[in-house]
């Protein structure tokens, strides 16, 4: 599992790597988040929802189902937006309700 960073889209707020329990994203000489070693990305994808400008995306392997999917979040109020964007250009968005979101 891992994680793709957009320079373009990326602020330099450094909430993702507050957020990354293996402390692999660092700022690179530009002050942008740079992960150097995907590979031993979690996959927890804390900083995936902390990127409030959708700059970090989430790989979603063929080894969970995803061929190639990337995964962003966008955070509206008491809703949480995941949209996946499909290896063939399709795109579709789950939304959660926070407070709804461990109700069993």
């Amino acid at each position: 599992m891992s994680i793709k960073i957009d320079k373009e889209r990326c602020l330099g707020c450094r909430q993702c790597l507050s957020v990354c329990p293996g402390s692999l994203i660092q700022p690179d000489e530009n002050n942008k988040a740079l992960i150097r070693y995907p590979e031993c990305c979690w996959g927890c994808a804390s900083c995936v929802k902390e990127c409030a400008v959708g700059a970090i995306s989430f790989y979603l392997g063929a080894d969970i189902g995803g061929r190639g999917s990337r995964l962003t979040v966008q955070s509206a109020g008491p809703l949480i937006h995941w949209h996946i964007e499909k290896a063939d250009g399709s795109r579709q968005t789950i939304t959660v309700n926070r407070q709804d979101a461990n109700q069993y």
